[in-house]
């Protein structure tokens, strides 16, 4: 696979990312599930990455008979248990895992500060705080498009966000998940699919800018 088929891939798997944990998945993303117009990666790439895209397959083969707005509704709702609340069990927020940081304070501030260092801004239009799951992924994503086109910076960003923030809670954030489902349920989950893709991507970027970032 050429460099620039890489570049795509990933792009791809932030933006299937930020899709499921943005907002309750929509029913175009849906429709453009069940048609195939998400890209599901032919070759092995970690155990993690691999068992997402597997659920996710599952997920789609159980739902894409169905009514697309049928599905949509029942994710809504599931989204706003899971994240939303009241009294959400999986807050899709770093500050929430961490045990050093507190939600608005000192952990947004040092978050704030990598964004700025980067010289990025997160969006204007999203209501959530900058350590919400989808602003952390943006900023990924700006990074690998940065990364794509020359900027060597980028990638020691990259690491620096990876080892000081997504690492920190997105294991966490996964079995959090996991533990609210039944083992049923847990097989075509979409979140869980998307918490296991997230952790095992997060993997993959580490090993990627390791090589090269000197150490």
């Amino acid at each position: 696979m050429d460099d620039n088929r890489i570049y795509e891939a990933r792009l791809e798997v932030i933006d299937f990312l930020v899709e499921v944990f943005y907002d309750a998945p929509s029913e175009e993303f849906l429709g453009r599930l069940f048609s195939g117009d998400v890209a599901v990666p032919d070759d092995e790439i970690n155990e993690r990455m691999d068992r997402g895209f597997e659920r996710l397959e599952a997920f789609i083969e159980a739902n894409r008979s169905r009514p697309v707005e049928e599905v949509a509704d029942e994710l809504r709702t599931e989204y706003t248990r899971l994240f939303v609340g009241p009294r959400p069990p999986a807050l899709p927020h770093e500050t929430y895992f961490r045990e050093d940081t507190e939600l608005i304070g000192e952990g947004l501030t040092a978050l704030e500060a990598a964004y700025s260092a980067a010289e990025w801004a997160p969006p204007d239009d999203y209501p959530e705080e900058n350590d919400h799951v989808a602003i952390e992924l943006a900023f990924l994503r700006n990074l690998v498009d940065r990364q794509r086109r020359g900027e060597k910076a980028a990638f020691n960003y990259e690491r620096v966000f990876i080892d000081e923030h997504l690492r920190t809670w997105d294991e966490q954030f996964l079995e959090t998940i996991a533990s609210e489902l039944d083992e049923g349920d847990a097989e075509t989950d979409l979140f869980l699919a998307g918490a296991e893709v997230l952790v095992g991507f997060v993997d993959f970027e580490d090993e990627l800018v390791a090589q090269q970032v000197p150490t």
